[in-house]
């Protein structure tokens, strides 16, 4: 939501005015004018994406379109709402991943992206399609290398806390004649790069073509990718694929969810999930289910997607779901996440509304305050960085340690306000945990101006992986030259279980 253009100082000044209104029931906004998007209704595209929790980068920059294949959710890329900003069905956007961009979008808990084909993958670069700004990443059957430069950013994104997922199909399925198939390349990635080539992941892919099966689901029932909000899973579809072959001595997260007719344990596994770092993997050996059988001109296609036999759309949304919830296994049958041992149950953050000020925070001059140009969500004090409009930069931080054997979960309520009236990210704001030497371990999340709303959302990260540390969770505020950009942090909690 668009803020009224005015900077920090001067928000400080309308602040008596605005406290006035309050008291006399005057439903006001603290301190700004009526955002431009209420102004004139219908100004901005999508409202939902604001408020989105889950951003996810489909990938097309290895020839996912090459050949009969069309594994793109929308043709306007990187940002499918180009094509349409208020999708119903998949016909909406063009694709053949359509009917899995489209269900996310209407959610509004997602925010989507496509690494176009003149791209590539990077991680730690300014790029607005950097995997630092996403939480999940979706290679499609990809058909080109990843290079050695993608597939580092690829893992680290991974073992930082990202979400990967890798879907196939049979071997041979060279869509572009360049020699490589996906079966090679994903195999590629996890033995051939320079984090960790020790089959990091736990399982490799087979070399097989697979012709027709519906794979059945194991009996799990408190399994999210199985169980989640988009539904139950009971079997998918291989209409020529592949399968993995489970190695848990390598990785023992690793876990196989739905496997080939006469198969189970460590071999015929059709979808399987693990994890690496604090970062999430799922599986899946065909491209067929997530096929909605809508697509460009000239493109043969299989709707998949809608397979009577299956439940392809349920499989694929929740493990999207459960790629995109935060960092660690979370208790699913991925891995613990470090969980599951004995813990007492607690808050573990000192000060966590603010209310004491300073007291056992570490921040930037003026950025615990209880000035009144930004309202805090409880009390009086909050955590505002930036909001001036010049170059500057704000911290806040504090040092905590997670016990041993204990689920954790980081959250805060942030308001972004903004006088940009652009959805370029030009003022933003990372959550991130650092090491007790200051490296940081993984970015939770990057918001912007872009993201700017009303009101405060709850933001929240499963931190799991790091029991037994002490670890440091630092907001890193950057406000460009120009128009101001607020972001207000109230209400932390790291609670563990």
């Amino acid at each position: 939501m668009l803020g009224s253009g005015n900077s920090r100082r001067r928000r400080l000044i309308g602040a008596t005015v605005v406290l006035g209104a309050l008291a006399a029931g005057t439903a006001a906004q603290t301190a700004q004018a009526v955002p431009a998007a209420q102004a004139a209704p219908g100004a901005q595209a999508a409202p939902a994406a604001a408020a989105a929790t889950h951003r996810v980068l489909f990938d097309n920059a290895h020839a996912e379109t090459a050949g009969n294949a069309d594994w793109i959710i929308s043709t306007s890329q990187p940002d499918p709402l180009g094509q349409n900003p208020s999708p119903t069905s998949d016909t909406s956007w063009t694709g053949a991943l359509s009917s899995w961009g489209v269900a996310l979008q209407r959610t509004g808990d997602y925010s989507l992206k496509t690494l176009p084909s003149s791209g590539s993958i990077t991680y730690g670069s300014s790029s607005s399609t950097d995997l630092t700004n996403f939480d999940t990443f979706v290679l499609p059957e990809p058909n080109v290398l990843l290079t050695s430069a993608e597939k580092t950013a690829v893992m680290k994104f991974v073992q930082n806390g990202g979400g990967l997922f890798l879907v196939a199909d049979h071997t041979g399925a060279d869509r572009n004649n360049d020699g490589e198939d996906a079966v090679e390349i994903i195999n590629d990635l996890m033995s051939n790069n320079s984090v960790d080539s020790t089959n990091p992941f736990g399982f490799s892919v087979d070399t097989l073509t697979v012709g027709s099966d519906y794979p059945r689901a194991i009996s799990d029932s408190s399994n999210p990718v199985l169980h989640g909000s988009f539904g139950t899973v009971t079997k998918s579809l291989i209409a020529s694929g592949t399968t993995a072959t489970l190695r848990p001595a390598d990785n023992s997260s690793v876990k196989g969810l739905l496997y080939r007719t006469g198969y189970s344990g460590n071999t015929g596994a059709f979808f399987a999930t693990s994890t690496f770092g604090s970062g999430r993997v799922a599986f899946w050996g065909d491209s067929s289910p997530i096929d909605d059988g809508t697509g460009q001109s000239g493109n043969t296609l299989y709707d998949g997607w809608r397979d009577s036999g299956a439940t392809n759309a349920a499989l694929a949304l929740n493990a999207t779901e459960w790629l995109s919830s935060g960092t660690g296994g979370g208790g699913d049958g991925g891995g613990d996440g470090g969980g599951g041992g004995t813990c007492t149950a607690a808050q573990l953050l000192a000060n966590p509304g603010f209310e004491s000020g300073s007291s056992s925070w570490t921040s930037s001059s003026g950025v615990i305050t209880n000035s009144t140009g930004q309202a805090a969500r409880t009390g009086s004090y909050k955590a505002w960085l930036g909001g001036y409009g010049t170059a500057r930069t704000d911290t806040v931080s504090q040092t905590v340690t997670i016990p041993s054997g204990c689920a954790a979960t980081f959250s805060f309520y942030l308001h972004i306000d903004t006088a940009e009236t652009s959805s370029t990210a030009y003022d933003t704001l990372k959550a991130q945990v650092l090491n007790s030497s200051g490296t940081v371990l993984s970015t939770l999340a990057t918001y912007s101006n872009a993201n700017a709303a009303s009101g405060y959302t709850r933001r929240s990260f499963d931190l799991s992986g790091y029991d037994g540390q002490t670890v440091t969770l630092k907001f890193t505020g950057v406000e460009g030259s120009k128009l101001q950009t607020s972001f207000v942090i109230d209400d932390t909690a790291l609670n563990v279980s």
